[in-house]
């Protein structure tokens, strides 16, 4: 993947294209006894330099959950939540959570579309909105929700040799709804020294699958 030649407005209609096709994973809904949660979480793309490159490349933005939540404690997210009554849509969701966890001001995302939404485990409808960000901005941490912020480039999350597959235990009670005792997981292989799996991993294979589909002609 040519990350050097993306541009905002491909990526655009990348994403415009992906959002017309059936979503690849698994529709857990009716295995939950209440209706999912309804969540959005903001995919931060921005340019900055890598080891190696004379120019700037695209890389994501990503979190680590602080330790003393109760979900998904110390796990790489992207930053968002859930759904708020008042929130007219999953834009304002990501965008809102987004400044709450890291200080990132809402006017200064310029979005480019969205990806499928996916069901969790857990029971989230979670929608990720991808969008671009200033970079550096003045981050500010939430640290009771979030513990740090890093970037990955975009090139090394695409290398096939930088991910696999594993089968994660599931615990009860999605075991027993589930039928199942493992599930298979996107795992990347460990950056700066962070990893990043589970959703957050199948969320960016998604955003890379509509860029390389689109980049490769396929």
């Amino acid at each position: 993947m040519r990350t050097l030649e993306l541009t905002e407005g491909y990526i655009h209609d990348c994403l415009s294209e992906a959002s017309q096709l059936p979503s690849a994973r698994g529709d857990f809904r009716s295995l939950f006894p209440d209706p999912p949660r309804p969540a959005a979480v903001l995919v931060p793309l921005l340019r900055t330099s890598s080891t190696g490159r004379d120019s700037d490349t695209w890389h994501l933005l990503l979190t680590r959950r602080s330790d003393t939540l109760e979900e998904h404690r110390g796990q790489v997210a992207f930053p968002g939540g859930q759904a708020h009554e008042e929130d007219p849509s999953p834009v304002v969701t990501a965008l809102r959570e987004t400044q709450e966890e890291i200080g990132l001001d809402p006017n200064s995302v310029r979005i480019l579309g969205q990806l499928n939404s996916f069901l969790t485990i857990t029971n989230y409808h979670v929608t990720p909105i991808v969008g671009v960000i200033p970079w550096p901005f003045p981050v500010s941490l939430a640290e009771h929700e979030v513990s740090r912020v890093f970037t990955i480039p975009l090139e090394w999350l695409a290398e096939p040799a930088n991910h696999e597959v594993r089968q994660r235990v599931i615990p009860p009670p999605y075991s027993t709804m589930l039928h199942t005792e493992s599930y298979p997981v996107i795992y990347f292989h460990p950056y700066d020294g962070e990893i990043l799996w589970g959703v957050s991993a199948e969320i960016t294979m998604s955003l890379l699958r509509a860029i390389i589909k689109k980049e490769t002609g396929g």
